[in-house]
């Protein structure tokens, strides 16, 4: 039976993004507010449509997903991050519903659905528990992303269908020695005949625990230096490959991050995805897109650690009022709500810019970075807003807290997006 977002989605003839839509005369537009009555004889499609503003089928998808992650997976969120673990049921219902193939064509069982939509779904579940937005993020941008731009027919015939409807991907490229400078990679891989073997570790690698096929970077010419890093996918149950202990993490807690020691894995050569040599030049590209995701999770943090807080705000009462009525406090709510806003309109316009082929690495860089900043201030913020209360496990509020600490490491450091992008600004300039 088809997963009911794929449904939704399927009613489709074509996945536009909302600015092709309107070249084409095509969809009508919905934005978050409802236009006044002063302003209601103008037509509800637009040239220029704000940020906030989506399609018919990104509303439908946004929507069931918030719909979805209040039902299906808040009630585990405490129990999960106590446990380590990912529930099972959780996950089974992210494919149930569609959530782990958001892009893949639907011939492969996927929803055919955007990336715009894709970073929709991760906001909506990282306001719920940013732990499932990293299951599903890596799913969609990282892992689907390369298959389906770069596998074979019999790859994808192989592995899309497993990744839309009952396989977790993961994605292997850091090592103990290149954190940052992640193509000085020291994992090998040798050509014996029509396969290769390939030796070395990998760390901090993401889904590790539920992952069914990982895509793992390794070099076949250490003479050529990055030139030689090859991608290749090696499932699971492989000889010689070993997952290690889950990593004991202060937040996301729930999501899998385990080391990886490849013995004498031996891979056949149909296995390389993509082109020999070209693997750093994929990674590379997957990571400026990730970096959209990573800014999409933080968002949506941001946003859900902010929507439990303000109720108490209006409920608590001290010397008289409600805390939310004293005018520090009304200043304070009103800075941080606008910094996620504009942390939400430099992730939209990043994802857009990429979905659109327009260059967006720089905005990428930009989201990451603002986004990750934002959701410290946040979290920090609602916890002293809330007082004791926001200091214990009874709320959810501390865990927000220590969730959002990754957004400022992983898929590049803050100073790496910094460094990136004042690079682009120096080029800027010289034109």
């Amino acid at each position: 039976m088809a997963a009911p977002l794929v449904r939704i989605l399927s009613r489709s003839c074509s996945q536009r993004c909302p600015v092709r839509a309107l070249q084409s005369g095509g969809w009508r537009l919905r934005s978050t507010s409802s236009a006044p009555d002063l302003y209601s004889d103008q037509s509800p499609v637009v040239s220029f449509p704000p940020l906030q503003t989506y399609s018919e089928e990104e509303a439908m998808m946004r929507d069931a997903v918030k719909k979805y992650a209040q039902e299906r997976i808040a009630p585990f969120v405490s129990k999960m991050d106590e446990a380590s673990h990912m529930d099972d049921e959780v996950i089974q219902s992210l494919f149930e519903q569609g959530l782990m193939g958001v892009e893949i064509d639907p011939d492969y069982g996927g929803t055919g659905s955007t990336f715009f939509s894709s970073i929709l779904v991760i906001e909506e579940l990282a306001k719920v528990d940013p732990s499932v937005a990293v299951l599903c993020d890596i799913q969609n941008t990282l892992i689907n992303t390369l298959l389906s731009k770069l596998g074979t027919a019999h790859q994808k015939s192989t592995y899309l269908s497993r990744l839309s409807t009952d396989m977790v991907g993961s994605f292997c490229l850091s090592e103990a020695e290149s954190g940052s400078n992640a193509f000085a990679l020291k994992t090998r891989a040798e050509k014996h005949g029509d396969f290769y073997t390939i030796n070395g570790s990998k760390m901090w690698i993401s889904n590790a625990e539920h992952a069914g096929v990982f895509l793992v970077m390794a070099n076949v010419d250490p003479s050529a230096g990055y030139r030689g890093i090859t991608c290749f996918i090696v499932d699971r149950d492989t000889d010689g490959l070993e997952i290690g202990k889950k990593e004991n993490k202060l937040g996301l807690r729930a999501s899998s991050t385990c080391p990886l020691n490849f013995d004498n894995v031996k891979v056949p050569e149909k296995n390389i995805l993509g082109q020999i040599g070209h693997g750093y030049k994929y990674a590379i590209g997957m990571l400026n897109e990730g970096r959209i995701g990573i800014a999409a999770q933080m968002l949506g943090l941001a946003q859900g650690c902010f929507d439990n807080t303000i109720p108490y705000t209006r409920q608590r009462v001290q010397f008289g009022k409600r805390i939310f009525d004293f005018q520090g406090m009304q200043h304070q709510i009103a800075h941080v709500a606008t910094q996620i806003e504009a942390a939400r309109l430099l992730t939209y316009n990043a994802a857009r810019l990429k979905e659109a082929g327009r260059p967006f690495i720089k905005e990428a860089c930009m989201a990451k970075y603002f986004t990750a900043e934002v959701a410290t201030l946040t979290t920090s913020k609602c916890i002293e807003w809330m007082g004791g209360v926001g200091f214990t496990k009874d709320y959810p509020i501390e865990k927000y807290y220590r969730d959002c600490k990754i957004g400022t490491i992983y898929e590049g450091t803050t100073n790496i997006q910094l460094s990136t992008m004042a690079k682009f600004i120096d080029k800027e300039f010289d034109q």
